[in-house]
């Protein structure tokens, strides 16, 4: 599934994004639209925070992976399907295969965190630890997929799953109506590349702002050289955002409809995830505090806008949490 031979036309991949909301109608949860004034006092702007921790896996990924894996005719559902992850995306693709009765693989590292893994093993999936045979993650699966028959469901960068990935930002611009900007967490790009899409078709106006972490800024050098770039050990707490680099598709996409694209220390991820759990009562994982932590150390501002926030996830390790929370 990581052809690009697709038509990625604006048209295109519209079409894409209105066909996964009917395709997602009633099987995956339509998140809250959530908002708190002291965090409205604390940044200057009026946050409406889209909250995908609330989602099914507890994370927005589910809506790619069912968007992408429902797709699939006969023989491919019956041989199965597999997927490498450090962990939200395995959840979901498990997930998703669970509730299709899709046989399916997981290529995750033996050092992902213990609730992802205990997840997406619950699920059913087989796990594969790539780290421990001493082979790339991505090559383990392709050669898998090969071996075995199986449909490779890639994490970001297909147009299926960044389709997907953009319906959260359009059932919010639904419900919180035009917004002057949006702040979106950045990992391989899947998430902001379909919120961008879906502003574009929504709401013209807005400005879409990616928001990586300082450990793992490879998106904000690729938009700002025009080149894709790629760290190759990442170091951030976010584990969501540990990929090495934006995918081909996503970058493209990037370009075309982000505003700009910034970064925030650990440390900032660490002061958003407390604000939100303390003030809203959300368990959010560093990765999804990524948009609200640009506001709260003035890598974005953005004094007396709308402003639409996406917690991406809530997939925390309590014990790691506590422990970066002390």
């Amino acid at each position: 599934m990581t052809s690009l031979a697709h038509d990625v036309s604006h048209q295109a991949m519209v079409a894409r994004l209105l066909e996964a909301r009917a395709r997602l109608a009633g099987v995956a949860h339509r998140t809250p639209v959530m908002t708190s004034r002291t965090l409205d006092r604390m940044t200057g702007a009026r946050l409406h925070f889209k909250c995908e921790n609330l989602q099914r896996m507890g994370a927005f990924k589910f809506r790619g992976a069912y968007n992408a894996i429902s797709r699939l005719e006969g023989m491919a559902k019956r041989r199965g399907v597999i997927a490498y992850s450090s962990g939200n995306h395995a959840q979901a693709v498990a997930l998703v295969a669970k509730l299709l009765e899709i046989p399916v693989t997981i290529v995750m590292p033996s050092t992902a965190p213990g609730v992802k893994l205990a997840a997406t093993s619950g699920y059913g999936a087989e796990i594969v630890h790539h780290d421990l045979a001493g082979e790339p993650r991505d090559a383990m699966a392709e050669r898998l997929a090969r071996e075995r028959g199986l449909t490779l469901i890639p994490p970001f960068d297909h147009p299926d799953i960044i389709a997907g990935a953009g319906t959260a930002a359009a059932e919010l611009f639904e419900d919180a109506g035009p917004l002057d900007a949006l702040l979106v967490p950045v990992g391989g790009g899947g998430l902001i590349s379909g919120s961008a899409l879906a502003a574009r078709h929504a709401a013209p106006g807005c400005r879409v702002i990616g928001v990586e972490p300082r450990g793992a800024d490879d998106g904000v050098r690729s938009f700002t050289s025009g080149r894709l770039t790629r760290i190759d050990h990442p170091d951030t707490i976010a584990d969501g955002a540990r990929t090495p680099s934006l995918g081909v598709l996503t970058f493209e996409l990037i370009r075309r409809y982000v505003s700009d694209m910034t970064a925030v220390p650990d440390a900032a991820l660490v002061d958003a995830m407390r604000r939100i759990w303390e003030r809203m009562k959300l368990v959010v994982e560093p990765t999804g505090a990524l948009g609200l932590a640009a506001l709260t150390c003035g890598a974005v501002r953005l004094d007396g806008l709308k402003v639409g926030v996406m917690l991406s996830g809530g997939n925390v390790d309590l014990a790691q949490a506590a422990g970066l929370l002390a």
